[in-house]
């Protein structure tokens, strides 16, 4: 991203689906760490997407 690289944009937009696809996995079980892992993923998912309408 800070070098202007031309895919940095699909980098994100893949990054950002993995992380909500993983997301949506992991809070269907419910145990601690599939929950800690969804939230985070979630966060991740979020900042990618952040970065994307920057």
């Amino acid at each position: 991203m800070s070098l202007g690289s031309t895919n940095a944009i699909q980098i994100c937009s893949i990054c950002a689906d993995i992380c909500e696809a993983c997301a949506a996995e992991c809070s269907q079980h419910s145990n601690k760490h599939c929950q800690e892992c969804a939230e985070s993923c979630k966060q991740c998912a979020d900042a990618c997407r952040k970065l994307l309408v920057s």
